[in-house]
């Protein structure tokens, strides 16, 4: 007989007791996961996931001492590589494109509002604990015109790697930066799912990104989709990565 898998390792940072305890409660109702930790500020987060180590962390943006973009900005700054650390699954109130990028720029692996419902909420966890990203419906599109209005000095500098991406890396990566699925990028490609995955697996390792929602912000800061394109009219409207 197999031995199941362990759950998965939860941290709860949010500055609202009722909040924590509520997440809290909803996730320790499921035998695949378990909190193992709460905090009620950024810096406590920090303190915690040092001292723990956890899978996932769910963390609020609005928080005392140090804001939930600041603490997730350490934990991915900590982990010794792209793969290593906690996941990050912003919750927030505030559905609010500044919030939207900047925690995902700092290494958030996923963004949902407190109104989530408890599946949702679930799947999320699981989807970010497994290395995958999440983002909740519409925030690829708010994304989308977020770069649309960015002066272009305001951008970072390009990624590197980006050169050494083929030719149908590159169309993939493009593919995802509409916010396609791997099934819809297969479908999109008349190539098997599986041929997806690794082709989004060697894109995150050439250009040393997290994972796929950092493989979104890489191709529209460096050029590669133009807010308004053609080929981003086809995307949008499945929010979704």
């Amino acid at each position: 007989m197999s031995t199941p898998p362990s759950p998965i390792r939860v941290v709860i940072a949010d500055d609202h007791l009722v909040v924590r305890s509520g997440f809290a409660a909803l996730l320790d109702s499921r035998p695949d996961f378990t909190v193992v930790r709460t905090a009620a500020t950024g810096a406590e987060a920090v303190r915690v996931c040092a001292e723990v180590s956890p899978d996932v962390v769910l963390m609020d943006v609005r928080m005392p001492e140090m804001d939930g973009i600041e603490a997730t900005r350490r934990l991915v700054a900590a982990a010794p590589t792209e793969s290593a650390g906690p996941r990050v699954l912003v919750i927030t109130t505030f559905d609010l494109d500044e919030y939207v990028y900047d925690a995902l720029r700092a290494g958030a692996s996923g963004f949902l509002l407190k109104e989530v419902t408890a599946e949702r909420l679930f799947d999320a966890v699981r989807v970010v604990a497994a290395g995958d990203a999440l983002l909740a419906p519409g925030i690829t599109r708010r994304l989308i015109g977020t770069f649309a209005t960015m002066p272009a000095k305001a951008r970072v500098a390009p990624t590197p790697g980006l050169a050494s991406l083929t030719a149908r890396e590159t169309e993939v990566l493009l593919l995802v930066a509409e916010g396609l699925s791997n099934p819809e990028v297969a479908d999109r490609l008349r190539v098997g799912e599986e041929t997806v995955k690794t082709h989004v697996s060697r894109i995150l390792t050439k250009l040393e990104l997290r994972d796929r929602t950092q493989a979104v912000i890489a191709a529209y800061e460096n050029g590669l989709v133009v807010p308004g394109s053609r080929n981003m009219d086809r995307g949008r409207g499945r929010g979704t990565v």
